[in-house]
């Protein structure tokens, strides 16, 4: 009589259950830690912008802060100065308006500005939004918002 080697089909169903148990247990964890992540980045990112913007206004007295991101970056390398239109500031993907899973907007103006960050999907990439006035407060809302009044909920 022979003896036969390998699994049989129940021992292999068995652990293919087994596997898909735990996957059904740890992906939803990995869902909430890069949810996590990318609000953290979005925190990280408005106060980068604060800072941004309070050395321009430092920088430009005679502007004010900027009125869009775009005017917080540049190619400021070699002999090129930074200007009002291109303060080099911050990086160039954080001023397309993209960042790890936010959108984010800005607008200033002589007298303060407002920054605010956005889940590109709703409870997919993040799940509050993030905003900040010229007191640098950094305030949270769990509902997606166009502009920042500085009447949000401040982050803890």
């Amino acid at each position: 009589m022979q003896r036969q080697r390998g699994f049989s089909l129940i021992e292999l169903l068995i652990v293919v259950a087994i596997i898909l148990i735990i996957a059904a247990i740890a992906i939803p964890n990995l869902l909430r830690a890069r949810i996590a992540a990318n609000e953290a980045s979005a925190v990280g990112s408005i106060r980068t912008i604060n800072t941004a913007m309070i050395s321009y206004n430092s920088s430009y007295p005679t502007v004010g802060f900027a009125a869009n991101l775009t005017d917080l970056t540049g190619t400021c390398t070699g002999s090129v100065v930074p200007t009002s239109t291109s303060a080099c500031l911050i990086d160039s993907t954080l001023a397309a308006g993209t960042k790890s899973g936010y959108t984010f907007s800005a607008a200033g103006t002589s007298g303060g500005y407002a920054v605010w960050a956005t889940p590109v999907t709703v409870n997919t990439t993040g799940v509050r939004a993030f905003c900040s006035v010229a007191d640098a407060v950094v305030r949270t809302n769990t509902a997606p918002i166009s502009s920042c009044a500085g009447t949000e909920t401040p982050l803890q």
